[in-house]
């Protein structure tokens, strides 16, 4: 599976010349299976929602994944900040399949109360695992890299590669390159794990974006500017490397 890593650099409450930025990164990567965005790619990391997250009606971010992922026959995922008709507000990870025709979303469960997303962000409590091409794909969202026992391979929650989107800043980016790695090397999964870049009114962003493989091994790493890399997953490698050494038959 071919999978591109669009990391932008985003634009604060700027929905529309986001949509267009990826937009233009996609149609200068054609060809890929899957596209992933960074987290609350469409607004930045809007910790105080009000006037800037998508109204679940009139989402013009999911709109336009949609409409893209039909035409470029592929899948595109990322997480939006959303007001929902019951009146709370989410971070909800989008992976719009447009092969297939589906929506799927998962709602961030570890809100990131240092930034006080807690406080306006109501949690998601469901895994999601979606079956695409072949691949079962975990979708996790920032600040669940750190909880090991969320992204748990388990019984009835089998999976291939872990999907991360955030806004993770350069103050802890020694963080993210250690934890992208340990979660691929505990889940004996590949992960593809996609930060932005550049700043909001707290935090700067060096992007970092990575694919680990099942060993743990980053094969494909961003710089700190504004890219698109795209890396190819392999299902035999990925169960070569689990039959010679096979640490998740020894789970709880």
């Amino acid at each position: 599976m071919r999978v591109t890593l669009l990391q932008t650099d985003i634009q604060w409450a700027q929905a529309q010349e986001n949509i267009r930025e990826a937009e233009r990164m996609i149609a200068e990567n054609l060809g890929s299976d899957l596209y992933v965005l960074p987290e609350m790619w469409s607004t930045g990391f809007a910790t105080e929602p009000h006037h800037i997250a998508h109204e679940e009606n009139g989402n013009s971010a999911l709109a336009w994944m949609q409409d893209a992922a039909q035409r470029y026959h592929c899948a595109i995922c990322g997480s939006v900040a959303v007001h929902l008709s019951d009146c709370t507000y989410r971070n909800r990870h989008y992976f719009v399949d447009g092969r297939a025709g589906k929506i799927y979303h998962y709602d961030k469960h570890h809100l990131f109360s240092y930034g006080h997303e807690d406080q306006y962000f109501t949690p998601g409590n469901d895994h999601l695992i979606v079956d695409y091409e072949g691949w079962r794909l975990l979708i996790l969202t920032c600040y669940d890299l750190r909880f090991p026992c969320w992204s748990r391979y388990a019984t009835g929650r089998e999976y291939d590669a872990i999907i991360l989107v955030a806004n993770w800043p350069d103050s802890r980016q020694e963080a993210w390159q250690v934890l992208t790695q340990a979660r691929a090397i505990e889940n004996q999964s590949y992960l593809i794990g996609v930060n932005r870049v550049g700043d909001d009114a707290k935090c700067h962003y060096i992007g970092g974006s990575v694919a680990v493989d099942v060993t743990g091994h980053v094969f494909a790493r961003c710089g700190c500017q504004k890219e698109a890399l795209t890396v190819a997953l392999n299902k035999g490698e990925l169960a070569f490397r689990r039959s010679i050494f096979r640490v998740l038959d020894d789970r709880d």
